[in-house]
Formats: structure tokens, C-alpha cells, sequence
């Protein structure tokens, strides 16, 4: 199962940082202005790497609750809850850099956009579900009725992703089967800022789950 002790973030802290330095770089001084859009533009690679880690945070969460349901063990329950808590963290700075995005880019702050809607419903998804487990005090119960809300909540996940190929939408389509619609060292700064925001969900994570073994050993 997942180590909680210090040994991964001292293996992952030193790289984090290094990546964050060069991300920050690139996102600032080494990427081109957008033609249309300017030095707002910018706020995009934060955007979608947020949301990426947001997907593989609840990803994590699909994954502690089938764990808990076939194994009961508390650890896979402790893994999901702190997952979930990231999750929810990288989801709103989405949707906030996402409205700043569609303020300069569409005029307005939110627009009922197919895309913009599932990922609201996702985060509602996730709070309900940190909300669930304060309103259940039995560890078992909680563990369960936890699990099954994290794997049915994981079903939006596809649906936002899918969004803008399913239904008619203003969000801009920027990654294709066929191409990636912008420039190389767009492309660059966009991995590399998705890299590095991977590299801090993988540090952060252990150090969650050390906080939430904590308090249920203080309990």
C-alpha cells in the first residue's frame, strides 16, 4: 500500500521545486503571446494542468474505494478521502482560472457551457462526498457508503473530458486526434506545466494521508 512516511517527499520535494522554477520560466518568459488573447493566454497552462490533476486525483479516489470495498482495510479509505480533498482543492482553481480565462475570452465570468457545467457538477460531486463523510461517525459505515459514492462520482470524470466532442460548446477543442492546435513551444510549457503540477499531487499526497492516519490515531 502507499508509504505515508517522509521518504517520499524527500525524494519528490527537490524535483517539485526544480520543475516549478522551470514551469514558472517557461510559462512567463519562454512561451510566445497568443495572437488573439495576449499575456492573458498564459493562465491557460495553469488551467489545464489543474484540471488534469483534479482527474487523476479522483482517479485515485475510484481506486481507494474499489480497494475498500474488496479489501475493508482502512488505509484505502484513508487514500481516497485525501485524494479527494486534492481533488477538490485543483478542481476549484480550474474553475476559477477557467472563468478568468472566459472573461477575457467569451466577456463574461461563467456561461452555462456543457464543459463548464460538468466540471461544476464534479466539484459539487466531491464536495458532497467530504461533506458524506463528516456526517457519518461509525468507521465501517463511512468507509462503505464512501467507497460506492467515490466510483459512481468518478463517472463525470469521462463526461467532462468529453464535453466539448459531444455537445455543441464555446470552449475552445485545443488537443485533437489528429493535432495539438498550437505552437511548439506552447506545447512545450503546456507538458511541462502538467508534469510539474503531477510530480506536487504526488507530493502532497503522502503528505495528506500521514495528516488524516494522524488524526484518526488522535481520535
Amino acid at each position: 500500500m502507499l508509504r505515508t512516511d517522509s521518504q517520499i517527499s524527500k525524494v519528490l520535494f527537490w524535483p517539485t521545486v526544480i520543475l516549478m522554477l522551470v514551469a514558472i520560466y517557461a510559462v512567463f518568459v519562454y512561451v510566445p503571446n497568443e495572437r488573439v488573447m495576449g499575456y492573458v493566454q498564459r493562465i491557460f497552462y495553469f488551467h489545464v494542468a489543474s484540471a488534469w490533476v483534479a482527474f487523476l486525483a479522483f482517479f485515485v479516489v475510484f481506486i481507494g474505494g474499489v480497494g475498500y470495498v474488496l479489501k475493508r482495510q482502512r488505509s484505502w479509505d484513508v487514500l481516497a478521502v485525501s485524494a479527494a480533498e486534492i481533488g477538490v482543492v485543483f478542481t476549484t482553481i480550474a474553475l476559477i482560472t477557467g472563468s478568468i480565462w472566459g472573461r477575457f475570452a467569451w466577456g463574461t465570468w461563467w456561461t452555462w457551457d456543457p464543459r463548464l457545467s460538468t466540471t461544476l457538477v464534479l466539484w459539487l460531486i466531491y464536495v458532497s462526498y467530504l461533506m458524506l463523510r463528516g456526517l457519518v461517525d461509525e468507521e465501517e459505515q463511512r468507509g462503505r457508503l464512501s467507497a460506492v459514492f467515490g466510483i459512481v462520482g468518478f463517472v463525470d470524470v469521462p463526461i467532462v473530458f468529453m464535453a466539448i466532442r459531444w455537445w455543441r460548446t464555446v470552449h475552445p477543442v485545443v488537443i485533437t486526434a489528429e493535432s495539438i492546435d498550437l505552437d511548439p513551444r506552447m506545447i512545450v510549457t503546456l507538458i511541462l506545466s502538467v508534469v510539474t503540477f503531477t510530480f506536487l499531487f504526488f507530493l502532497l499526497l503522502p503528505q495528506r494521508v500521514s495528516l488524516e492516519n494522524a488524526r484518526i490515531d488522535l481520535e
